[in-house]
C-alpha cells in the first residue's frame, strides 16, 4: 500500500515517477517495476455464501414495495441476460416483507381453525359456531374498504389489523349468541324471535361500547397518516377503525336473522316440547 499526498494525486506522471527503494538500496521509478494505468473498478469485494456478490440498492417512494420489486424483476428478465455462474436474488425489506407475510398467514389459518374449535366446544353446535365466525367476512369488508381509503396495499401492518380486526368481530358474535342461549335455557323463553330479538337489544350496548372504545383510540392512529413514522400504526388503524363500522352494524342485523333460519336453538325447543 502506498500513500501520497493530496496533492499528488492530481498528477498522474508523478504517481508513474514515484521512486520505489529497491533490496540493494538502489532506486527506480514505479513505471520501469509496474504497468501503471488508470482503471475503473469495484474497490471492495463482497462475498457471502463463499460467493462473489454484487449489490444494487434502491429506495421505493409512493410506491408500494411488491409492485416495483416486480416491475424490476419483469425488466430484467426482457432486457438482461446474464453471464454464466451468474444469479439475480431479490432481498433486503421486499424479502423481509415476504417472510412475514407468510407467516402471518400460516398463523392466521391455524388461529382460525382454533377459535372455531373452541366455538364448537362452547356452544356444542357447528352451526352456532359457523354462525359466529360469520362475522369474520362482515368485518372484512369494513376493512378492506379501510385499506383501499388508506395507501391501497396490502401490508404487514394491515395483515396485522386483519388479525385484531377479526378477533374484536368474533367477540361480538360470542355475546350475541350467548345471549340468545341464555335467554332460552335458563330465562324459559320459548319464542325463538322473542329471544332472538331481546338478546340483540339488550347485546348492542355492550358491542357499542366496545367499538366505540376501540375507535377512540386508534382515531389519532389513523389520523397521523402520511406523517413520519405512521408507516405501519396508519394502515393498521384505517382497517379495524371500518372493520369495526361494518361489522358492528351487520352483526346486529345479520347474524340474529341467520340465526332464526340456521340457529341450533330450535332443536333443543323442539326437544323439550316433545319431553313435555
Amino acid at each position: 500500500m502506498v500513500r501520497y499526498d493530496t496533492s499528488v494525486l492530481d498528477n498522474f506522471d508523478a504517481l508513474r515517477s514515484t521512486l520505489i527503494t529497491t533490496p540493494s538500496g538502489a532506486q527506480l521509478p514505479l513505471h520501469s517495476l509496474a504497468n501503471v494505468r488508470k482503471d475503473r473498478g469495484v474497490n471492495i469485494i463482497s462475498r457471502e455464501n463463499v460467493q462473489r456478490k454484487i449489490v444494487v440498492m434502491v429506495n421505493v417512494a409512493e410506491r408500494d414495495l411488491a409492485s416495483v420489486v416486480e416491475d424490476i424483476r419483469d425488466a430484467v428478465t426482457a432486457q438482461i441476460n446474464l453471464p454464466s455462474g451468474y444469479h439475480i436474488e431479490y432481498g433486503g425489506q421486499f424479502e423481509s416483507a415476504q417472510q412475514a407475510t407468510r407467516t402471518l398467514t400460516l398463523l392466521s389459518a391455524v388461529a382460525l381453525l382454533l377459535v372455531f374449535m373452541l366455538l364448537f366446544v362452547a356452544f356444542h353446535s357447528a352451526r352456532d359456531a359457523t354462525l359466529v365466525m360469520l362475522n369474520l367476512p362482515l368485518a372484512l369488508m369494513g376493512g378492506v374498504a379501510g385499506m383501499y381509503l388508506g395507501d391501497g396495499i396490502l401490508s404487514v401492518a394491515t395483515l396485522i389489523g386483519f388479525i385484531a380486526l377479526f378477533g374484536i368481530a368474533t367477540r361480538n358474535g360470542v355475546i350475541l349468541i350467548a345471549h340468545i342461549h341464555n335467554l332460552v335455557q335458563y330465562e324459559q323463553i320459548d319464542n325463538l324471535h322473542q329471544a332472538v330479538r331481546q338478546a340483540a337489544i339488550e347485546r348492542l350496548v355492550p358491542i357499542l361500547m366496545t367499538a366505540l372504545a376501540t375507535a377512540f383510540a386508534l382515531m389519532p392512529l389513523a389520523l397521523s397518516a402520511g406523517q413520519p413514522g405512521s408507516e405501519i400504526q396508519a394502515p393498521m388503524a384505517m382497517v379495524i377503525l371500518f372493520g369495526l363500522l361494518s361489522s358492528t352494524a351487520l352483526n346486529m342485523i345479520v347474524v340474529p336473522a341467520l340465526y332464526l333460519r340456521f340457529g341450533s336453538i330450535p332443536v333443543i325447543i323442539q326437544s323439550v316440547k316433545i319431553q313435555d
